[in-house]
């Protein structure tokens, strides 16, 4: 995987357990999320939404990203078979090392972003999936990052990092 990718697929959810709905487009809003998912600031529907309107909001929340390359290994490595966005992230990359934005300022289509941290599996993923899928995605279940900037984000869009 090289420095920039590419974005493959976008899913956004309504709400909490919503089943993820592919989107030809999605408006990335600063320090909100992807507009009319379920961890857009103003609607707060997520399962692990824990902030109130009148709050500070927590980092991490605004977009999630999974490379197309860990969904493709868990299934010739453990038999796991994800459908398309049940792996519950907002975007699928392609040819990015998304743990290597940790930390780091990287532009997905017109949106700028940074990294907040891993996002990790959890037992709600797994709950909702299948058995093995928390220890298939361990340390390659994506990123959790911050929209710093907005813009609207399609398939085919690049993801590279900022100096």
């Amino acid at each position: 995987m090289t420095g920039s990718g590419t974005v493959e697929r976008i899913f956004i959810a309504p709400e909490a357990e919503a089943e993820m709905e592919e989107q030809t487009d999605v408006e990335a809003v600063a320090g909100k999320g992807l507009r009319d998912d379920r961890y857009f600031s103003e609607i707060e529907t997520g399962t692990f939404v824990s902030w109130k309107p009148d709050e500070e909001r927590h980092d991490g929340y605004d977009l999630t990203l999974i490379e197309q390359e860990a969904v493709t290994a868990i299934e010739r490595e453990a038999g796991i078979e994800l459908a398309p966005g049940e792996h519950r992230r907002n975007i699928e990359t392609s040819d990015v090392a998304l743990n290597h934005l940790v930390g780091q300022r990287f532009q997905v289509g017109d949106a700028i972003c940074r990294g907040d941290r891993l996002c990790e599996p959890c037992d709600h993923l797994q709950r909702i999936t299948q058995d093995g899928v928390l220890q298939a995605l361990t340390h390659r279940g994506g990123l959790r990052a911050d929209i710093l900037e907005d813009g609207m984000i399609r398939p085919g869009d690049v993801i590279e990092p900022l100096e």
